[in-house]
């Protein structure tokens, strides 16, 4: 057994993440590649490793003749016999080589080709590694900065954070630790080209499947988000446990795990809202913090009608927009939002076939929309057989395939004891100084 060999193949497959197989080839190519250059071509030579005893044999197959034209590829019979004694005309001799009286050029180039495929191996078994972690995200540290990109060192290799992916108002620093989002992995003959991300909005999926154990097992589905990097991100949620309630399984108890991934990313606003497969109330969900009236949305053509009480109107817009933004994105509607006066001068609520209040007559209309919202639900609660088609909640498509979702879910109990709690003293004065 050749025991140094293979030690120092062990060895170095260890250090490099090399498989043995791999550097046994490399060797044997070598060997290959140093007999070409010694006796100017290989075609007739052997080279046997044995992989458990590291031992090699080099063979140099020459056919018996009598007169012997080319000494590299014939033999002479007396000389085959003197090898092998039975020996006829025509018959293939294995000579056995020694690789000590290899000249210096030969094993050079030898060792030349053992470098470049353990190069080769290493690059390979890099890209393999970081290949495995594409679309998810890895921890690194700011090396260096490359004009307005930034090399983030990610352990075996640099990988790019171009200034694309970077968020606005973050500031980068050297040996700064920072989490990524692994975009994509090429392989090259210089190494894996890495590139990531802070902006994408599945930096924000990978962070929760690591802070909430429900979503990484599966019970609680991040179905759909919209994210503004370094502002704000809705995303939406689904429990697939019906005694797991899926946004405080996000947030966590006193929303240290919501608090753990808005730290990661420096301050910024997360919204996270219930899932629902009617898209008028998705469209609901996700226009909160603001209240709703109604909500109208063509499933086919993708577009959505919203009412929002007057005083809601810059809260479901939001701050240049990216409320009502946002909630386009998590949807995939795109959403008109009108305030109630708004749509009373434009005549929507005859379109949609609903009442009009009269001036000083919000509170009325409200209680009464409520109750009925109300009534509908305990009705609905009380209904036992499960083939009925009665959608009391308006949740099943009219005959233009449009979805009504009618008042705001989140009335509580004291909302339900006096509807007058909708507006609040400050804010009716705020409507009537408005008339």
């Amino acid at each position: 057994m050749n025991t140094e060999l293979k030690e120092a193949l062990q060895l170095l497959g260890k250090e490099r993440n090399i498989p043995e197989e791999a550097l046994l080839e490399a060797i044997q190519n070598s060997l290959l590649i140093a007999c070409k250059n010694h006796f100017g071509k290989s075609d007739n030579i052997i080279v046997n490793i044995d992989p458990d005893t590291y031992e090699y044999k080099i063979l140099q197959q020459k056919e018996a003749v009598e007169t012997v034209e080319d000494p590299v590829l014939q033999i002479s019979l007396a000389d085959a016999r003197m090898i092998e004694p039975k020996a006829e005309l025509g018959d293939v001799i294995n000579i056995e080589i020694d690789s000590r009286k290899f000249g210096r050029i030969a094993t050079q180039n030898a060792k030349g080709v053992i470098v470049q495929k353990i190069k080769e191996e290493e690059r390979n078994s890099v890209y393999n590694e970081f290949a495995s972690h594409e679309h998810s995200i890895m921890t690194g540290i700011v090396q260096r900065f490359l004009g307005k990109n930034i090399s983030i060192n990610l352990g075996q290799a640099d990988a790019i954070l171009a200034e694309s992916e970077q968020v606005k108002g973050e500031t980068y620093r050297p040996q700064q630790r920072l989490k990524v989002y692994v975009l994509e992995v090429k392989n090259n003959p210089r190494g894996p080209r890495i590139s990531v991300s802070r902006t994408h909005p599945d930096l924000v999926r990978c962070l929760f499947e690591q802070e909430v154990s429900e979503v990484k097992d599966g019970t609680v589905e991040i179905k759909a988000i919209a994210r503004e990097a370094g502002s704000r991100t809705k995303m939406a949620v689904l429990s697939n446990d019906e005694n797991v309630d899926p946004v405080g399984a996000c947030v966590g108890v006193n929303g240290v795990r919501v608090n753990a991934v808005v730290d990661e990313l420096h301050g910024e606003k997360i919204d996270i809202i219930n899932w629902d497969d009617n898209p008028a109330y998705l469209i609901e969900n996700a226009l909160s913090p603001a209240k709703v009236i109604c909500v109208v949305a063509d499933e086919d053509n993708k577009e959505a009608k919203v009412i929002v009480p007057d005083f809601q109107l810059s809260l479901a817009i939001g701050k240049e927009g990216q409320n009502a933004r946002l909630a386009a994105k998590l949807t995939g509607y795109k959403i008109d939002i009108k305030s109630e006066t708004q749509a009373q001068e434009s005549g929507l609520f005859e379109e949609l076939g609903m009442e009009v209040p009269q001036s000083g007559e919000e509170d009325e209309y409200y209680a009464e929309t409520l109750a009925r919202k109300l009534e509908a639900s305990m009705d609905e609660e009380a209904e036992t057989d499960a083939d009925t088609d009665a959608d009391i909640e308006n949740n099943e498509p009219d005959e233009n395939g449009a979805y009504e979702a009618g008042i705001h879910d989140e009335y509580n109990s004291d909302e339900e004891q006096e509807i007058s709690d909708d507006y609040s003293e400050e804010e009716t004065g705020a409507l009537e100084d408005e008339e």
